[in-house]
């Protein structure tokens, strides 16, 4: 009997039901992979500081929702994500909005004790007064009470608990971490059950299942009424799952398959791997259901905007008329002297923000389709970078300060498939973002035609750690990564190398530890003379 154990107080995700027995999404999606797996498994809920000593001091063997840190890899071991989770502050409404982790410096944050925000409250705002409690709901009980000025909760189970509780005077007011990898841990040392999980996991996300498993518990929570600021964080997070690239997926999923069969003995090098196509394989999932789930309501807010907008000014002159007759007064739980310079403002921001989301979920479907893969299509270089660098704006912009892109002007065309040279330029610059040490390093991009050889050429260029001579003859080669304990796998640049010879054209590189690297793509151009085609 495997001894399965979770938070007793984190809906949807897991909790004590009306009945008293286990419910929810994490328990359903265990005995799923109990059932597919043939495991016999006994499932037990408990405060999440006492479900945790237990799996340490081996009372328990597995816990079926936690988030991954690289502070908890040290004693445990982690499969691959079976959801997302989003952190939000919440504060009673009106008190605060757009708080950042500066701003809760001196504050009060109650938090649940030793979660993963009770670890990133203490490490990135060691300045916050941190009020540990034992579950969300305490912590948004206590809020509402009117005492302590912020909770830090996993956005769904607390709005799930403010729904049940009826707390109607909390409002989240800021997401200052990333979303966090959510899966099974166990503790080092039991890779070996853990590897029999997320190969359940694995057949249940290729049988669609464990979809519709998401999409019955959390799925409620999230489609309606997403506010246009959650549509934007799911919209970038899209964008950075993207940069795992799709020619990846298949590869690696079959060769995992072989490794875990063959290879035993390399647990631990395969449980890394194997979150690695993991994250690749959950692409394809939210490239289908996430782009369209985001068009409906970015499509919405983009006809209704400039409706509300109109509908603004037209009422200005009547409010202006109020103001000037009986003085000021609350818009909005706003003084309307404030509110008036303001709404327009964010009205333009809000349009602004959707019509970007429409932009970037166009480009991720774009790259995200699954062509024919024929070399027949008449293909601008210039376009093919843009779009390429609007993919990636979320990891570059966290890598440097000093990112720069320059565009040749009147570059002819080049024959071939222009998502396949996508997934080149894609992977070229990840690298390049990679291989930074701090933000102050700079990338350079650029294209320009040359003439002699008739030939496009691409350069990116980065300011970071550089390769070693004995290893830039390797780049090329299936698997060989320097970058294994960071999760990486070694296929971006050999598939790159193999689609720019699909080409005809070249990959070359030239690094200097310490100095950078430069990666250039050249490919063929289109006959003609370059001003034809301008």
């Amino acid at each position: 009997m495997i001894r399965v154990g979770g938070d007793l107080n984190y809906p949807p995700y897991e909790f004590i039901n009306e009945q008293g027995e286990p419910d929810g999404y994490n328990t359903e999606l265990t005995l799923a992979i109990a059932e597919v797996m043939g495991m016999q498994v006994e499932i037990e809920l408990g405060h999440w500081q006492q479900m945790r000593r237990r799996l340490l001091d081996g009372e328990l063997d597995v816990l079926q929702g936690a988030v991954f840190s690289p502070e908890r890899a040290r004693w445990f071991a982690f499969s691959p994500p079976h959801a997302l989770i989003n952190h939000s502050l919440f504060a009673r409404k009106g008190e605060a909005a757009n708080v950042s982790l500066a701003d809760l410096a001196g504050r009060e944050v109650i938090v649940q004790r030793d979660s993963i925000m009770h670890e990133q409250l203490s490490r990135l705002a060691p300045d916050a007064l941190a009020v540990p409690v034992d579950t969300h709901s305490d912590a948004l009980r206590l809020l509402a009470s009117g005492r302590h000025d912020f909770a830090l909760v996993a956005n769904l189970p607390g709005l799930y608990l403010g729904r049940e509780l009826e707390l109607s005077n909390l409002a989240p007011v800021g997401h200052p971490f990333p979303p966090h990898r959510y899966g099974y841990m166990v503790t080092k040392g039991n890779e070996a059950l853990l590897a029999r999980f997320s190969e359940g996991l694995a057949i249940l996300k290729n049988t669609g299942r464990q979809q519709a498993l998401y999409d019955k518990w959390l799925g409620p929570l999230e489609s309606p009424g997403l506010p246009w600021k959650k549509i934007g964080l799911a919209a970038a997070l899209v964008s950075l799952l993207l940069l795992l690239g799709l020619a990846a997926i298949m590869i690696w999923n079959r060769t995992l398959r072989r490794e875990v069969d063959r290879r035993s003995r390399e647990l631990e090098r395969q449980q890394q791997q194997l979150l690695q196509a993991d994250k690749m394989a959950s692409l394809g999932i939210l490239v289908s259901g996430v782009a369209h789930e985001i068009n409906n309501p970015s499509g919405l807010l983009l006809l209704n905007l400039p409706v509300l907008k109109e509908a603004y000014q037209d009422a200005e002159e009547i409010l202006e008329a109020h103001y000037h007759s009986h003085g000021d007064f609350y818009l909005g739980g706003l003084p309307y002297s404030r509110m008036r310079d303001e709404i327009p403002a964010m009205l333009d921001d809000m349009l602004t923000s959707a019509d970007r989301i429409r932009r970037i979920v166009d480009d991720l479907r774009d790259f995200a389709r699954q062509g024919p893969g024929e070399l027949n299509e008449t293909v601008d270089l210039n376009a093919v970078v843009a779009t390429a660098i609007r993919l990636v704006d979320t990891s570059i912009r966290k890598a440097s300060h000093h990112f720069e892109v320059s565009y040749g002007e009147g570059l002819p065309p080049f024959r071939g498939n222009g998502q396949r040279i996508e997934q080149v330029v894609i992977n070229l610059i990840v690298n390049a973002c990679q291989a930074l040490t701090g933000p102050e390093q700079g990338i350079r991009v650029s294209t320009r035609y040359l003439a002699g050889s008739r030939e496009l050429c691409l350069e990116v260029r980065d300011q970071g750690r550089g390769i070693a001579p004995e290893h830039l003859s390797r780049l090329r080669d299936p698997f060989f990564t320097t970058k294994r304990e960071q999760g990486g796998i070694g296929l971006g640049l050999a598939v790159s190398s193999g689609i720019v010879q699909e080409h005809g054209g070249r990959l070359e590189y030239d690094s200097t530890p310490g100095q950078g690297t430069t990666a250039t793509l050249t490919l063929p151009a289109l006959k003609g003379n370059q001003s034809d085609h301008q």
